[in-house]
């Protein structure tokens, strides 16, 4: 157990935290997609107004031009680059699909999908700029410059993180973050890894002990041997995951690309064809261009569009209404199709935040638990360790009057002293075989008791799980980079039975990776930067968006704005009901496209009648879609 801290110590400064590095975020204007986009947009529902209202031609016409133009630049431009390469893709189907809808009159139907399409663009921009800013702004935890200690041993020189080598001694100050991957050599401190393990707390670092670069040294001077090239840190192999877990969805937009090819060619030829065959058996050119020109509009797939967006946008708006940030339609998509579930803990099952849980005074310490809880307060008050601010907390929940404390002290990895009501005091970390975290009070040189702090599980955690396993058949997987014993805690709390801990970040990709490829569609949810590399990985993620670090909340396909873990079972039900609904609005988008189609080509298709039938199909699975706009499609069980 820890003995007695010496009052004739020191009294050492607590760290001062770094200045945060700026956050690295790409503003949407800066893009030039999003500038198009919105100066689409805006010229589109001016124009939709005055058309709307029964405005003169020559108030709205000129905006609809303008949409034409700053909607349609960037996908015209891409579709020439794909004709330069000799590929055609929809983003020029759609451009000559808008002309064509303009050419005989339907400039409205036109301009809306041009606005539909460019702003789709925009919005895609926007999420690749900012997953490189948050992996460009990983790279700022590790600091640029580190203190190496000269071959003599005696001498201090600053010299750039980059250039380290294996075998290089660094020089850890109070408050400085970790050059680079090592061990300790001399000193005791303890180091703040939450961004590279979870842990919640402090870890206490001696001689012999694995340092991380980029995490925060406590309030003691490390001398640390570097065992890793800084290419090779921890932190570094995070960046790299993230960026090949994200590459591995590529086949997906592959195969979409393949699919966009086909169709754009087949309705290029087949326009022509509507278009060239009548003319070879006599039928004038006015009454060719128009039939082909209604082929145009009525194999149009802005049905289609609107086929799969409304319920995704639906279930997106009523998903934000209750806390939860999803990104994209296809994150809410991919979130429907999950059949294992794949959990944090620390941040996410748990607070992340210590509590006292436990006051034990000794028999015959003559304190009793609220005498023993503010006995040690009252040394602790003048700390600023997490383990303190607990201890202080829970006895300010008591309604317990805290001594003053005087020749307060602390010693790192150890704890601290002070006397109190005439009393020396020391408390300090106990070495016990437990999951909690105990700390043991002394008074005078005599031990007194001990307190014992655990993570606070979330009080909705075990709704939570249950829920899950009941929406994919299977237990969820809890996947922690903590302690076997802590990491059993919250299991048994929670009812889950695998449990896999001590996880660094790769250990937790390789695991999502292991269920995937035996088949499996993993949910993670997780909250810290050690948590991001899964997130990537899996086939969908939620981040804890409260505590939830940077490169989490950019990662993850949905963000749990508040940390109401229930809404995570929720939003996957919302998800599910909204890819049905997906299916059911393409049968009914393909069954319009399909008749009117063929009834343009075996008989005769009237204009008018095309586009009623075109724009009605298009509503129809507008409104649809829009049903999961309610309450009920939130609160409903499925």
């Amino acid at each position: 157990m820890v003995g007695r801290v010496s009052t004739t110590l020191a009294p050492t400064p607590a760290p001062t935290a770094p200045p945060a590095t700026p956050r690295r975020r790409t503003r949407i204007l800066a893009l030039p997609e999003a500038r198009w986009a919105l100066a689409a947009t805006v010229a589109f529902l001016l124009g939709l107004a005055l058309d709307l209202t029964g405005a003169p031609v020559w108030t709205y016409g000129p905006l609809y031009a303008v949409a034409y133009v700053t909607g349609g630049w960037e996908p015209a431009l891409e579709g020439l680059r794909a004709l330069r390469e000799k590929t055609l893709d929809v983003d020029l189907l759609m451009i000559v699909a808008a002309l064509g809808a303009a050419a005989i009159g339907q400039v409205l139907d036109g301009a809306l999908l041009i606005v539909i399409f460019a702003t789709s663009g925009a919005l895609e921009a926007l999420a690749t700029a900012r997953t490189a800013d948050s992996v460009r702004g990983l790279l700022d935890l590790a600091p640029t410059t580190a203190t190496r200690v000269t071959d003599d041993g005696d001498g201090e020189e600053t010299v750039p993180t980059a250039d380290l080598t294996v075998g290089d001694t660094l020089l850890i100050r109070p408050g400085e973050r970790v050059g680079a991957d090592g061990r300790v050599l001399d000193g005791t401190s303890e180091a703040d890894e939450a961004t590279i393990t979870g842990e919640p707390l402090p870890v206490v670092k001696r001689p012999g002990d694995e340092v991380f670069a980029g995490t925060l040294n406590g309030a003691g001077a490390l001398r640390v041997r570097v065992e890793r090239d800084p290419a090779d840190s921890v932190i570094a192999r995070i960046v790299t995951l993230v960026e090949e877990a994200s590459r591995t969805k590529a086949p997906t937009q592959l195969f979409i690309e393949r699919i966009e090819q086909r169709y754009a060619v087949g309705m290029v030829l087949a326009t022509l064809a509507v278009f060239g065959v009548p003319l070879l058996f006599g039928e004038n050119l006015t009454d060719a261009l128009l039939r082909a020109m209604t082929f145009m509009i009525v194999a149009s797939p802005c049905a289609v569009v609107l086929a799969t967006m409304p319920p995704l946008l639906s279930a997106i708006a009523n998903a934000g209404r209750h806390g939860v940030l999803v990104k994209s339609a296809v994150a809410m998509e991919r979130l429907g199709e999950i059949d294992t579930t794949a959990l944090d803990k620390t941040g996410t099952l748990t607070e992340g935040a210590p509590e006292v849980t436990d006051v034990r005074p000794l028999p015959d310490s003559g304190l009793d638990e609220d005498a023993l809880l503010a006995l040690a307060a009252a040394a602790e008050h003048p700390s600023e360790h997490p383990l303190a601010r607990a201890v202080v907390a829970a006895a300010r929940a008591r309604g317990l009057a805290l001594a003053p404390a005087e020749d307060f002290t602390a010693t790192p990895g150890r704890g601290v002293a002070a006397t109190v009501a005439g009393h020396t005091v020391t408390v300090g970390r106990a070495d016990a075989d437990s999951d909690a975290t105990v700390v043991e009070v002394t008074r005078d040189g005599r031990p007194v008791g001990t307190l014992a702090l655990t993570d606070r599980l979330r009080a909705e955690a075990p709704a939570t799980t249950a829920a899950l396993t009941a929406l994919t058949g299977t237990a969820p997987v809890l996947l922690t980079g903590d302690h076997a014993g802590a990491a059993a805690r919250v299991a048994e709390a929670t009812g889950l039975t695998d449990v896999r801990s001590g996880l660094l970040p790769e250990g937790k990709v390789d695991a999502v990776r292991g269920l995937q490829d035996s088949g499996r569609k993993v949910l993670f949810v997780g909250d810290g930067v050690n948590d991001a590399p899964a997130l990537a990985a899996a086939h969908s993620g939620i981040a804890m968006g409260r505590a939830g670090s940077d490169l989490a909340l950019e990662t993850a396909d949905a963000v749990i704005v508040r940390d109401e873990l229930t809404t995570v079972p929720a939003v996957v039900r919302l998800s599910r009901a909204a890819r049905r609904l997906v299916v059911q609005n393409l049968v009914i988008a393909g069954v319009f496209i399909t008749g009117l189609v063929l009834w343009d080509l075996i008989g005769h298709l009237p204009l008018p009648l095309g586009v009623a039938g075109h724009e009605g199909s298009t509503v129809l699975v507008g409104l649809n879609g829009l049903r999961l706009l309610r309450e009920s499609a939130w609160s409903q069980d499925r």
